[in-house]
């Protein structure tokens, strides 16, 4: 969901499948197919279906259909809303949140089941199959709304899912991925891999996250993010038991860059570049990068790009140790992943093994480096300093 003012243009509700008719005025030529549905509800592989088939949709289907879309995954993987309504000022998440309790006590099979069938009506208006869906091959089963998470071929693979925004990282990402490395952790897969869809990695830092103010001030606000953006998640990282890959297939911004130091092998394409532009924005290192960039690169260097906003080319960071090794765009994908998939038949216990030797020499190291970077983050984030910086950038970015 992009994070700007959605409007509506006439009230609604949902309450049960009828409703749903409403929308069909909202794409032209958009019709519902229910009739082969089963009232018992879609299953669990025709909702993951029709959620790898979202991610392909050509046509924007407008702010109501997403909001309804929104609402409608919400309800079948969550059941009733149950979360406190967003502030005044929250105006994106107020207008989702009333979506989402829109919809009442509806139960969660038929949410998922009219969330099947509103996606098979896109399809079907976009000229396609409501039929024809690819399925994805899924762990446990866990569905999520900012990642496409796969397991295949003794690989687990979790790959960014805002294409549209340049993968930026928003708060429901954050928890995503936490519970994506959970999952991993505990499946039977012997390597994960991270990547990110489209062009880019990842553009990093939602700056919305910046914006929404909750009800305790800025002060709340800064110790949410510390626990949640930094605390938790980098704690993910670095006690991930299995080998951890990132495969760069476009540019890297922020804590996507920062936390790589944190990974056992980062492939990148030629097209790939790094940059952490912390001071840029009044903030400062996160992802234990003030330990692991000097560690792998020497403090100069370090300095370059912690400090002053320096970007890496693929080959420069490369050279430097941040990247295991950079490959042809062209052939890119191909050679990583013929060359993942033969890691993957190694006996999984020994790589493991072997990974949390390694790890164990900086383990403690790592968690008191997090915990002091997020300290200082949580000081930046509630300095004029910072709030300035972060304003600046919006205005830049307004006037292109």
């Amino acid at each position: 969901m992009a994070p700007v003012a959605l409007k509506l243009s006439a009230p609604w509700r949902l309450v049960r499948r009828r409703s749903l008719v409403r929308f069909s005025a909202v794409v032209p030529g958009l019709k519902f197919h229910t009739t082969a549905s089963p009232m018992t509800g879609a299953t669990v592989q025709q909702f993951e279906e029709a959620k790898s088939k979202l991610s392909a949709l050509k046509n924007d289907p407008g702010n109501e259909v997403k909001l309804k879309i929104y609402a409608l995954f919400k309800q079948a993987t969550q059941g009733p809303c149950n979360t406190p309504k967003p502030g005044m000022l929250d105006f994106v998440n107020k207008v989702k949140w009333e979506a989402w309790k829109s919809l009442g006590s509806v139960p969660q099979d038929e949410a998922r089941q009219q969330y099947c069938d509103l996606i098979g009506s896109l399809v079907a208006a976009e000229g396609g199959s409501s039929a024809q869906v690819a399925a994805q091959p899924a762990g446990s089963g866990t569905t999520y709304e900012t990642l496409l998470v796969t397991t295949e071929d003794g690989i687990t693979t979790i790959k960014l899912n805002r294409p549209a925004k340049k993968n930026a990282i928003t708060t429901e990402m954050y928890s995503e991925i936490m519970a994506a490395l959970q999952q991993a952790a505990k499946d039977d897969s012997v390597l994960t891999v991270f990547t990110g869809a489209g062009d880019f990695y990842s553009s990093g830092n939602d700056l919305s996250n910046f914006t929404k103010i909750p009800e305790g001030g800025v002060e709340e606000s800064a110790k949410r993010g510390g626990e949640l953006l930094s605390r938790e998640y980098v704690k993910a990282y670095i006690d991930f038991p299995k080998p951890l890959v990132a495969v760069v297939n476009g540019p890297a911004v922020g804590i996507p860059v920062t936390v790589l130091g944190l990974f056992d092998l980062v492939y990148a394409t030629e097209r790939a570049t790094f940059q952490t532009p912390f001071s840029q924005l009044g903030q400062s290192a996160e992802g234990c990068s003030s330990y692991t960039f000097p560690k792998i690169m020497g403090l100069a260097k370090a300095s370059e790009m912690l400090l002053f906003n320096k970007k890496l080319t693929a080959v420069q960071a490369c050279e430097l140790g941040l990247v295991t090794e950079v490959f042809p765009d062209s052939s890119f994908q191909s050679e990583v992943w013929t060359r993942l998939k033969a890691y993957a038949k190694l006996p999984p216990n020994s790589l493991a093994l072997s990974k949390q030797l390694m790890r164990s020499v900086d383990r403690e190291r790592l968690h008191a480096v997090n915990d002091a970077e997020v300290e200082r983050l949580m000081e930046r984030w509630t300095s004029d300093e910072c709030f300035n910086a972060v304003m600046s950038f919006f205005q830049a970015k307004a006037k292109l």
